[in-house]
């Protein structure tokens, strides 16, 4: 399929450096940033460890931003003012997260996941290792997924600072969805949800799923959990109120097919579920209250060719052009989903269950996150 040719304009700001612990005098020969029109997203580029700040109309790119290496996942804070981005790393582990104020693109801090405790009567430390899923909790505090340390940490990231801790008990945590009340952990190598109480900031429960549990998500009237079951091709729903798993549903197309589910999405309404498979090169379209499978759209773009072996996820889901992160409008009517192989954000229409038009992208892009008007 011919590509759209919906091209990256000059840059209206500067890239920017990877910002310090506190945030720099301004210079008073420089100007400052403009304003940058809403509503927008943010898109992560993994392979070059950049934020493009785009129209989500026709992509063109209002501000390039520097992060740390292989960013993955970002959340904007409740009042739209801030934007985080966890640098989870590529062949070395990442540690650290980027704060950036969302009116004008600029970075106000990187913090340095650092937790401090006691033990043995000596205090010590340790870096909370590749961070890959985030969410805030309140205006200042996010919680984000250390894979490493099998960790949910607390971090106030107006502060700058680890707050607290609680363990997962599971391998590869990785994603994390929350609720009022608690924080749901995808854990890859143990194919479970661990539940995090978030006033008291400790492990509740870890609920088996199935092999390879990665996506997550709260339905939205918080009665159920979705998780995506990439190896077992499955989606476990979990019920908020006894921690049981109530349905298990097969995202296979026949019996040959390797779907990879890995990120599942909610319409506002909760009336639909968006799955994306990696593998398979498409994005299923389930009714949650039925718990069917009404569309599934292959994403028809073709990988980027990497004869050099620069991309991070080159080789790894054959002819795919591997559709990862999906992100659903504020009202509802559109998704984006970042094909990650192809270098393209596909926008859905979901009125109609089609592909609308195709964002011409950077390298790799995966997370999103939306900067609302």
């Amino acid at each position: 399929m011919a590509r759209f040719s919906v091209g990256i304009p000059v840059l209206s700001g500067v890239l920017l450096a990877l910002g310090a612990p506190c945030v720099a005098a301004q210079d008073d020969a420089k100007p400052a940033p403009k304003e940058l029109p809403r509503p927008y997203l943010a898109v992560l580029n993994k392979a070059e460890a950049t934020v493009s700040l785009i129209d989500p109309r026709d992509g063109t790119e209002h501000r390039l931003i520097q992060v740390g290496e292989g960013p993955h996942e970002a959340a904007v804070s409740g009042d739209g003012g801030l934007l985080v981005v966890c640098n989870y790393g590529a062949r070395s582990p990442g540690g650290t997260l980027t704060v950036i104020r969302t009116s004008d693109g600029e970075t106000q801090r990187t913090i340095d996941l650092l937790r401090v405790f006691e033990e043995d009567g000596e205090s010590k430390q340790s870096r909370l290792l590749r961070p890959h899923g985030i969410q805030f909790i309140d205006a200042n505090r996010v919680v984000v997924t250390s894979e490493v340390r099998q960790q949910l940490a607390f971090v106030d990231v107006v502060e700058g600072e680890v707050e607290a801790v609680a363990p997962t008990e599971a391998s590869g945590s990785h994603m994390v969805a929350v609720d009022d009340e608690r924080a749901y952990v995808a854990n890859i190598g143990s194919g479970s949800v661990s539940v995090v109480d978030l006033a008291n900031r400790s492990l509740v429960k870890v609920v088996e799923t199935g092999a390879g549990s990665e996506g997550i998500a709260v339905r939205p009237d918080g009665r159920e959990v979705w998780v995506t079951n990439r190896a077992a091709d499955t989606v476990s729903v979990i019920d908020v109120e006894t921690l049981e798993v109530l349905a298990t549903l097969d995202v296979k197309e026949s019996e040959d097919d390797h779907g990879f589910p890995i990120r599942v999405a909610f319409t506002p309404d909760g009336s639909k579920a968006l799955i994306s498979c990696a593998s398979a090169g498409r994005v299923e379209i389930w009714d949650v209250e039925a718990r069917e499978k009404m569309r599934s759209i292959e994403m028809d773009e073709e990988p980027i060719d990497d004869a050099e072996g620069e991309r991070l996820f080159s080789g790894q889901f054959g002819e795919s052009p591997v559709p990862v992160g999906v992100l659903v409008s504020l009202d509802g009517r559109e998704a984006f989903v970042a094909n990650t192989q192809a270098d393209v954000i596909t926008v859905l229409d979901l009125q109609e269950l089609r592909i609308a038009r195709r964002l011409v992208t950077r390298t790799e892009p995966d997370g999103m996150a939306w900067i609302r008007p």
